[in-house]
């Protein structure tokens, strides 16, 4: 939620904020509508207030004059007549001017937040920015399969019968697939908590309406979502563990020197795709249920831009280690996510598919949660209280992770050489075999 000051003495800078996101015209001109409706209505309001103040000092002292004149008492009743016409008048300016609030209100969570200076302009993913590349891509002798073929092949993935079970768009992770996978996991959470100064949380995988809101998926996206509706409660499964961990420290005053606070989760993801029809159909880039590794952060203002390349740096770490190629790209304003004011994403090259795709996006979102969520924090004791900044990033989907190991790491026969950095996790596991210094998943003959 932005600060309401651009409802206010900014609704220009706000129009001007969407437009380089691409919102639709139509919305913002009823928005500036709104608001102007909304200053006019305070405007008439304070007028009427101030004429009533002005009107009971003039009853006041003509009802002192009354007993000596009595043209003086019915100039005074006169004024008492009309000053009840005024209150009804104003009453009923007030009561339009919170039904007028009250629509703004409503209105304000669905605006997204204002990109900062430094995002650049453009319409969608084809104006973003490469910011720098680590590693090239692999040169194969070789017609590179993508991760369906080799994961069918190895025997370690099964989306026909997934389908059977929960329909499109799941997978069943199987043996050495499902080892692969958790070992992928365990490296993410090890490498953050122990080397990036991040604590680990195992969250609820589950949400209440008012954390979806806090975090901004409410009331926007809700078609987005899966829920569940039980007798007594509404719950939301989580998109990303972004929700749970930025929401506990919801309505709370964080004590001086507490800040920043580095988290990270593994969780599994539920989204429905809503508008993604016929849109990566075929393996797991785009699934209803996927594994992340996520990391929140909640800073001082003054940190968050900082904050926001280091964690960045963080998720980077992740692919330097799996020695995986990946490029950071700067999205243009049109291609932001809500919640951000900055972001960059990173890209990961896939040779199945002949491109870089998306891997993570790391976000700087200022101010705009902890409105939502009233995350506070002091720096002295004695203190104002003021808005913390909170981001979050991928430290990564951990699914597309393992597309990108299967599909940078095959064979001419289909066999999957382990990267280093994951030995240690998998040696020993069943379907896993040690040839020398190297670790391969073999294909099925």
């Amino acid at each position: 939620m932005l600060d309401p000051i651009y409802f206010q003495d900014k609704i220009g800078d706000l129009e001007q904020a969407l437009k380089r996101r691409n919102a639709d015209p139509e919305f913002i001109a009823g928005l500036s509508a709104l608001a102007q409706k909304r200053r006019n209505f305070i405007q008439e309001t304070e007028k009427l207030k101030a004429q009533r103040n002005v009107t009971t000092q003039e009853i006041a002292q003509l009802k002192s004059k009354a007993k000596a004149d009595p043209a003086a008492s019915a100039e005074a009743d006169k004024k008492v007549l009309a000053m009840r016409a005024l209150g009804d008048t104003i009453k009923n300016l007030d009561e339009e001017l919170k039904k007028t609030e009250e629509e703004l209100s409503d209105l304000a969570l669905r605006i997204p937040n204002m990109p900062d200076k430094s995002v650049p302009d453009g319409k969608d993913g084809n104006d973003n920015q490469e910011v720098r590349r680590w590693g090239e891509p692999a040169k194969f002798a070789f017609e590179p399969k993508d991760h369906v073929a080799l994961g069918e092949q190895l025997e370690i993935l099964d989306f026909e019968r997934a389908g059977k079970i929960s329909g499109a768009r799941f997978v069943l992770y199987l043996g050495a697939g499902a080892a692969l996978e958790r070992a992928l996991i365990q490296f993410m959470l090890d490498l953050h908590t122990r080397q990036h100064g991040y604590r680990e949380v195992i969250p609820p995988f589950m949400v209440n309406r008012a954390s979806m809101t806090g975090t901004g998926q409410l009331p926007k996206f809700e078609e987005d979502l899966f829920k569940t509706q039980l007798a007594d409660r509404e719950l939301f499964l989580i998109p990303t563990s972004e929700v749970p961990l930025t929401n506990i420290y919801r309505g709370e005053i964080l004590e001086p020197g507490r800040l920043p606070i580095y988290l990270t989760a593994y969780s599994p993801c539920f989204r429905s795709e809503a508008g993604s029809y016929g849109k990566d159909t075929r393996g797991l880039i785009r699934q209803h249920q996927f594994q992340k590794v996520e990391m929140v952060k909640i800073c001082a203002p003054e940190q968050s831009f900082e904050e926001l390349e280091s964690m960045t740096q963080n998720a980077e770490k992740v692919l330097q280690l799996l020695e995986i190629p990946y490029r950071v790209v700067a999205l243009c304003a049109g291609d932001m996510g809500f919640g951000a004011v900055k972001t960059y994403d990173i890209e990961v090259w896939l040779p199945g598919q002949n491109a870089y795709r998306e891997i993570s996006s790391c976000s700087n979102c200022g101010d705009f949660q902890a409105r939502r969520a009233g995350i506070r924090f002091k720096k002295e004791a004695q203190g104002k209280a003021q808005l913390a900044h909170t981001l979050n990033g991928s430290g990564l989907a951990v699914g597309r992770t393992f597309v990108a190991v299967l599909e940078n790491y095959q064979d001419p026969e289909g066999n999957i050489r382990i990267p280093k950095v994951l030995h240690r996790y998998l040696d020993g596991a069943p379907g896993f075999t040690r040839e020398g210094e190297s670790l391969i998943l073999k294909a099925k003959k």
